[in-house]
């Protein structure tokens, strides 16, 4: 094969890739993060910071690319989220003097349709010399999707009186009810190796996010909304933002190394059409995050990996300010019963505006791969974390049930010479949180989610 050919050959395969990341890309392992970046990494449940030759992927640890010489790699996986939510007790009926009335949901099971995603990846890695490599990797990063065929938010004993003006405080009410959250990174990667034992990376990351939400056309009425016509149902809205990573790799001993990347915030543009729903005028940064490894290689066939990884969450108001139901009236009665302006007035897109309420979470990752021929390489994964959902924070995480916390993973690689097939499949169990709706004390609601992935790779 020609080296223009090998060169047009790549740069489709490029095109390709890129095409179907600006397609859809919405999936959770990790609160909305993915578990691993390729299929290597997501056979040993993400695991791996701190293991040489694991990293042609960035996002994994970028001082792990010096290693890996001129290598290409793309992969292509299948995502299979099933959610859904139940509501259980019936809706209360609104009694005179009752503040805020009651808004209760319709009891009963509720599945998300759109039940299949791609997730693809590529990742380019350069040799300057012996000590430095230049490396480029595009992937998605994570995203959320719910897609429930009903009127989620909606209350007939709020559809009958008309307002002054002729508005029907529920009127509009529409299905379907979801979200539908989509992150792709591109990193620039330099990593450099001061001598045998010890590496350093850093990545320069440009972010591009897609949001669309629909079926919340309740929280615009009473003036829960900064601003009720950038609340819902405005189609896609996408922003552009940067960050940056920084990783290090080194052998403690011969058989153990360790690793550790931090991640800074990723500061992204404000999604405009959707500035009356997100805190801060509809800004939703990518939280910072951080990995700490090790490495351990009893032998030359295994490699074993062990890693804490952190997702700060909470410090992204969008995602991590709670619900507060009586901060988004305006209009409160004080201890007569007369209505007085809210002194603690917080509209959903104010800049303490209530978001999903989600906690940081800590995960703990284990992998090991084994060679179990002269060219086959087997792996096994298991992760396991803290729900980053709260029991409080049920009502908004309908839209977003990121529930689950446990993942049993398993791949193979199958080498030909300096090429490699390689192969993941991730199973996330079944979780479940259950909470009180603050909008109707007397109903519960419990969210729901399970999930699984096949992903296939090729390195060249």
């Amino acid at each position: 094969m020609s080296r223009n050919l090998t060169m047009s050959l790549r740069m489709k395969a490029l095109g390709l890739i890129s095409a179907l990341l600006l397609t859809q890309l919405a999936f959770a392992t990790d609160g909305y993060f993915t578990l691993g970046y390729g299929a290597r990494s997501n056979g040993m449940a993400g695991a791996g910071v701190a293991l040489y030759g694991n990293s042609l992927f960035g996002a994994t640890n970028p001082a792990g690319m010096v290693y890996l010489g001129k290598t290409y790699g793309i992969s292509v996986g299948l995502f299979n989220p099933m959610r859904s939510f139940e509501v259980t007790g019936a809706r209360s009926m609104p009694m005179p003097g009752m503040f805020p009335p009651p808004f209760g949901l319709q009891p009963g099971t509720t599945f998300s349709g759109s039940t299949f995603f791609p997730m693809p990846a590529f990742a380019a890695n350069f040799s300057l010399g012996e000590k430095n490599a230049l490396g480029v990797s595009l992937y998605g990063n994570g995203g959320m999707n719910t897609d429930y065929n009903a009127k989620v938010f909606y209350s007939p004993y709020l559809d009958g009186p008309v307002m002054p003006g002729g508005m029907n405080p529920m009127s509009g009410i529409e299905a379907p009810t979801g979200i539908n959250l989509m992150q792709m990174f591109g990193a620039f990667t330099f990593s450099h190796k001061f001598n045998d034992n010890f590496s350093l990376g850093v990545s320069g990351i440009a972010a591009w996010q897609s949001f669309e939400a629909k079926g919340l056309q309740a929280f615009a009425n009473f003036g829960m909304s900064s601003d009720p016509a950038s609340l819902t149902n405005n189609g896609s809205s996408t922003s552009l933002g940067f960050g940056g990573k920084i990783g290090i790799l080194a052998n403690v001993i011969p058989q153990l190394s360790v690793g550790a990347t931090f991640q800074t915030p990723l500061f992204m543009g404000a999604f405009k059409e959707y500035k009356g729903l997100f805190a801060e005028g509809g800004k939703f940064n990518v939280p910072a995050n951080w990995t700490v490894g090790l490495g351990w290689k009893p032998n030359e066939k295994i490699n074993v990996a062990f890693d804490v990884k952190q997702i700060l969450y909470s410090k992204i108001k969008s995602v991590g300010n709670p619900l507060d139901v009586m901060a988004l009236l305006p209009m409160v009665p004080d201890q007569n019963g007369n209505m007085i302006a809210n002194p603690n007035y917080k509209p959903l897109g104010s800049d303490e505006g209530s978001g999903f309420g989600w906690k940081d979470m800590l995960v703990f990752k284990l992998g090991m791969e084994a060679y179990i021929a002269d060219e086959t390489q087997v792996r096994f994964g298991f992760s396991t974390g803290n729900n980053p959902v709260q029991e409080s924070q049920v009502l908004f995480n309908i839209l977003a049930p990121g529930v689950t916390t446990q993942h049993l993973t398993w791949g193979f690689s199958q080498y030909f010479g300096k090429k490699a097939l390689d192969f993941a499949f991730v199973y996330a169990f079944n979780n479940t949180v259950h909470g009180v709706n603050p909008l109707d004390p007397g109903q519960y609601i419990t969210l729901q989610m399970h999930q699984y992935v096949l992903e296939l790779g090729f390195r060249f």
